[in-house]
């Protein structure tokens, strides 16, 4: 299916398709010109009851099947609310202790241990991490600057100042990269927005458009059949952490969202506000960001036990 013009992101187009396929394949693979709104809430109260989704992931799914009758098939389905709405309670974020991410970041080393330390360092998403390119990097004013991030929005977030000469030696590779594919006829730059290929045109061969994190190889991007250089796989990122995570005997499942769980959870801890850290993870609401204030608080939200206190008794 080539890429909608209603939708920005591929990511939401392949996570539209697998919707509308459980959809299909829910409902004895029917057509869904078929269906009607009532064929939608058994699909979404089937989520909720048998497969238990959380959610957010049941509203992911009626606006895959909202776009799908209202886009495609112009019968926009009106009315869909008599559906069993999942309740499942979101589970606390895992968080690694300071301690546990100073081991996890002593088994990585090079680009590696770059990828990592900017996700814990900056809070990045792990699709925010590959897609930075070289000129979202500020490192005079010691800032990230992350496009198109979740929600499709932009924002600034925090760069430590001990990255500014690791990133520097990261643009390194990528620069002979980019020699070495500007001497190849077929070559077609790196890929941008389409709004953004059109206004710049040379831009896709530009060092400052380059991915920080590129790919080892060109390949052809699909509908187009244009050689580029697309950025490191993102499933690459958690395969390593993990490695890293039995080297320093971390008995926690690690990936790149545990790492920005305890960037968020640890800059609470020093004293930054909730709006500020809303502002660096890029949370559209602050009630999402809440959940690292219970994670502060376990134990009953901090409250201390009064078997404690019996240890400041004498008791014979």
């Amino acid at each position: 299916m080539a890429k909608s013009p209603f939708l920005n992101s591929i990511r939401t187009v392949h996570t539209y398709l697998y919707w509308i396929h459980q959809y299909i394949v829910f409902h004895q693979k029917q057509h869904p010109q078929n269906l009607s709104g009532q064929h939608v809430e058994s699909f979404l109260s089937y989520l909720a009851v048998h497969r238990q989704v959380a959610v957010a992931t049941q509203s992911l799914a009626l606006n895959a099947l909202v776009f799908l009758y209202d886009k495609f098939l112009n019968q926009p389905i009106v009315d869909v609310n008599d559906f069993r709405r999942t309740s499942r309670q979101r589970k606390l974020p895992t968080v690694l202790t300071k301690r546990e991410v100073f081991s996890l970041l002593l088994q990585l080393s090079g680009t590696q241990w770059l990828m990592a330390a900017l996700v814990y360092g900056s809070g990045l998403r792990r699709i925010e991490l590959i897609r930075l390119r070289v000129k979202g990097v500020d490192l005079q004013f010691s800032q990230l600057q992350v496009w198109n991030g979740k929600g499709n929005k932009h924002r600034l977030v925090t760069l430590a100042a001990e990255l500014c000469e690791p990133i520097n030696y990261q643009i390194q590779p990528v620069r002979q990269y980019l020699q070495s594919d500007q001497n190849q006829p077929e070559y077609g730059g790196v890929f941008l927005p389409t709004a953004l290929g059109r206004k710049y045109p040379n831009a896709a061969k530009q060092l400052s458009w380059q991915y920080l994190f590129p790919s080892h190889r060109l390949s052809l991007e699909s509908g187009t059949n244009k050689l580029r250089r697309h950025h490191v796989h993102e499933t690459s990122i958690n395969k390593f952490l993990i490695k890293a995570c039995r080297a320093a005997n971390i008995d926690k499942q690690v990936g790149c969202h545990v790492l920005r769980h305890s960037f968020a959870t640890h800059l609470l801890q020093s004293g930054a506000d909730i709006r500020t850290v809303q502002e660096q993870l890029g949370h559209a609401d602050v009630k999402t960001t809440e959940i690292y204030t219970h994670v502060l608080n376990r134990g009953a939200r901090g409250v201390a036990s009064p078997l404690s206190n019996l240890a400041l008794l004498d008791i014979e």
